[in-house]
């Protein structure tokens, strides 16, 4: 009874923390100081101080998302799963059990880019000490048992299967296979029927050994510890992981001269449509230009241009936006929207025309001034919670941003100028050579 209370109370005050208003977690952009270091076994570590709540959060990424998938595509999906699935002395459900005991939430996703790993613990010593300890004992020893591993296959089997009933699945794969043709990129992080029918557990093992090396990832860490107890964290999780280095740098992505069209039928009654091309690697300078060029076209919401001319002038969709997607190497640009099937040729055709006319004419020194305010000033919600900023860290490290990169990301939006930004504009994308892909309506 006394351990039920006790674990009952655990809960409760997690449950209260995560209510507390978003106002109180804000940490000034001014007041974001990031300290860096490197564990013995090479670990990289990025900590912000966040003493405001008893929490802390840890995010761990590693060099290991669906584009170093290889010949089995899915791999790094079914790897980062299996690390939920207990350790050599613990099965799945006592290895949630000791989490959940502790109030403690562990999670493990895979991007394209990277793998993730997370903790959130209560500061508490016991009860942090189990939480890390259970941390430490997933990342040392994960068992991989046949069973678990089985059942995740047909999950993510299941998974596909639901996905070619999902329009908006089926657009966005096949835009992904033309813009990214012949790059890893290309590799559906979901995977395929015959790469996750012919992997193995011993796959998975071997990928979680090269991929989830100290020397290939980065750890994030911030929340109410010291900076001592932040090395005894890195440390502690750093000795936990497989030794080893970085893995190769990703290959440059071959760049399309010309446009290239695909329409899928599909029996819908709205056309899902996908516009873009790669364009923009993180670390790129001109990041912040084409943030500020981009809001104005279709990240401005009702006051974009997208906006404007799809919906507001013509009707053709509720909601049209765009984006550019910064990555390891050249990230997406891209547009998508939704709209009647007998009306997708028009939107097409607007899509096409707004953006011929973005690119060539660039942006309007008044849409520039309203964009920057809208950046600027949303800025500091990325900053409202102990989650937001270690998810900012834990991006930070894993693409060798600088320590400055937040508490600079102000001045350098407003430093950004009217005519370079229109320069980077035209230099980064090719409107000429855009993927367009269209699923929804029959054949003809």
């Amino acid at each position: 009874m006394l351990h039920a209370i006790k674990k009952l109370s655990r809960r409760s005050l997690f449950a209260g923390l995560a209510l507390v208003p978003l106002t109180l977690l804000t940490i000034p952009v001014q007041a974001v100081e990031v300290d860096r270091w490197e564990t013995d076994e090479g670990l990289r570590v990025l900590y912000v101080e966040a003493p405001d709540l008893p929490m802390v959060d840890l995010r761990l990424t590693f060099d290991g998302g669906a584009a170093r998938d290889g010949d089995l595509p899915g791999l790094a999906m079914m790897t980062s799963r299996s690390l939920r699935h207990g350790t050599e002395d613990m099965d799945a459900s006592e290895l949630a059990e000791r989490f959940e005991s502790v109030g403690a939430r562990f999670s493990t996703s895979s991007l394209r880019d990277m793998a993730i790993v997370s903790l959130r613990t209560l500061t508490e010593p016991d009860w942090m000490e189990t939480a890390v300890g259970t941390l430490a004992d997933a990342l040392s020893a994960p068992a991989f048992p046949e069973a678990d591993f089985e059942r995740s296959r047909r999950q993510a089997l299941q998974s596909l299967q639901r996905e070619r009933q999902e329009p908006a699945a089926v657009a966005s794969r096949r835009f992904y296979e033309l813009m990214y043709e012949g790059h890893p990129y290309a590799s559906w992080p979901g995977g395929e029927v015959d790469s996750l029918e012919a992997m193995t557990r011993d796959d998975a093992r071997a990928f979680f050994e090269r991929h989830y090396a100290a020397g290939n990832g980065s750890l994030a860490i911030t929340g109410g510890v010291s900076r001592e107890q932040a090395e005894e964290l890195a440390d502690r999780i750093s000795a936990a992981l497989p030794a080893g280095g970085a893995v190769d740098p990703l290959p440059p992505v071959p760049m399309r001269e010309e446009p290239v069209e695909e329409r899928i039928a599909f029996p819908s009654e709205q056309a899902h449509i996908y516009m873009g091309a790669p364009a923009l690697s993180r670390g790129d300078e001109a990041h912040f230009a084409l943030t500020l060029a981009n809001h104005a076209l279709g990240g401005g919401g009702f006051t974009s241009r997208l906006f404007q001319e799809v919906r507001s002038a013509r009707g053709l969709a509720y909601s049209v936006h765009s984006r550019f997607q910064p990555m390891a190497v050249e990230g997406p640009f891209m547009i998508n929207m939704q709209t009647g099937v007998h009306q997708a040729d028009e939107a097409v055709e607007v899509l096409r025309e707004q953006v011929l006319r973005w690119h060539a004419n660039g942006v309007e020194p008044d849409e520039m001034e309203a964009s920057r305010e809208n950046v600027i000033n949303s800025f500091p919600l990325s900053l409202a919670s102990n989650s937001d900023i270690v998810g900012l860290l834990g991006m930070m490290g894993f693409y060798g941003l600088a320590d400055d990169y937040l508490e600079r990301y102000v001045e350098r939006m407003q430093a950004v100028e009217l005519e370079t930004m229109n320069a980077q504009l035209a230099e980064r994308l090719n409107p000429e050579a855009l993927v367009t892909v269209i699923v929804g309506g029959q054949e003809d």
